[in-house]
C-alpha cells in the first residue's frame, strides 16, 4: 500500500488545503482526496506540483508499506466482466 502524508505535511508547514490548492493550481476536490488519502491513481505532475510548492521530497510525501496479502504474482488478482478471480499459476 502507498500511504499519503499530505496531511502532516500541510500541519508542519500551518498550511490550509486551499493554501495548497492556490501555490499549485491543483483543484481543491483533488487536494483534499490527497489529504485524506484517497487518490486511486498518483499523478506525477500533481506529486512535482505538491512536493516543490511544500519544498519536500517524494518520500516526505508517499510511504511503500508492503501488502500482508500479496496482490501480485501468483497471487495476481484478474478482472473479466466486472468479476474478480484468482489467477491461478
Amino acid at each position: 500500500m502507498v500511504r499519503i502524508h499530505l496531511s502532516r505535511l500541510l500541519g508542519e508547514k500551518k498550511w490550509t488545503q486551499k493554501d495548497l490548492a492556490e501555490a499549485t493550481g491543483i483543484r481543491p476536490s483533488t487536494i483534499n482526496e490527497w489529504y485524506h488519502e484517497l487518490v486511486a491513481r498518483l499523478n506525477v505532475e500533481h506529486i512535482d506540483k505538491i512536493c516543490e510548492a511544500l519544498d519536500c521530497n517524494i518520500t516526505d510525501l508517499l510511504e511503500y508499506i508492503p501488502n500482508e496479502q500479496k496482490t501480485t504474482g501468483k497471487y495476481l488478482i484478474i478482472e473479466e466482466h466486472g468479476n474478480r478471480k484468482n489467477e491461478k499459476k
